[in-house]
């Protein structure tokens, strides 16, 4: 009878023992994996073109009475990294032969060709930025005086605000100040040669394609 009882107890353990260990396997639970969070692109990354117009003069005011009416194109390649966005652009505008001082009388602006670089720190779909670089000036002569031949090299600083309305078009607003060194122009009146540095200020807004 004990041998009988023994012989019981042990084939229930061992059919018992699968039956716990599958047991145990299905109430484990593996911990769930969460993919690590990625910095959310604000979507400047790319290149664009477009078009821009607005005013230029010699004065920093805008509403003077001497500025002219400025347009022209642009194209660039923007890239968003950690926050911020840095980007470079090559831009040409034809300045309405804007009148710029020289000794004894002023010479004309008419086309600039510049490449700047752009530093900006998006919000949402606005972007504020700050930009700088070379250009290259064609000056032509005025009344009395007459310029250099060919283009002259200069520098350029200015800012301004973007704003994308959808994935591909947006608006700009900005601002350049531009300054031409070493400038040669003879006074055809008094036969005399000088040398002077001279600026302009622009103020224009444009629309940009992006791809």
């Amino acid at each position: 009878m004990f041998k009988k009882s023994l012989v019981l107890a042990l084939g229930a353990t061992v059919i018992s023992g699968p039956v716990f260990a599958a047991d145990l396997t299905n109430a484990y639970e593996a911990p769930s994996y969460n993919e690590p969070m990625t910095e959310q692109s604000s979507g400047w990354t790319g290149g664009y073109v477009g078009l821009h117009a607005g005013s230029a003069s010699e004065r920093s005011n805008p509403f003077s009475g001497d500025k002219e009416f400025t347009g022209g194109i642009q194209g660039g390649y923007n890239m968003e990294t950690n926050g911020v966005v840095v980007g470079g652009e090559v831009e040409f505008s034809h300045l309405g032969d804007v009148e710029v001082n020289v000794p004894n009388g002023n010479l004309q602006e008419r086309y600039r060709l510049a490449g700047k670089a752009k530093v900006g720190m998006p919000l949402g779909n606005t972007l504020i930025y700050g930009t700088g670089g070379v250009t290259m000036t064609s000056i032509r002569d005025s009344a009395g005086v007459e310029g250099p031949d060919g283009w002259k090299p200069g520098w350029q600083l200015g800012a301004g605000v973007e704003h994308k309305f959808n994935q591909q078009i947006s608006g700009k607003v900005e601002y350049n100040y531009t300054r031409t060194g070493d400038v040669r122009s003879f006074d055809t009146v008094n036969d005399t040669v000088a040398e002077s540095n001279v600026k302009d200020h622009t103020i224009k807004a444009g629309v940009n394609y992006h791809f």
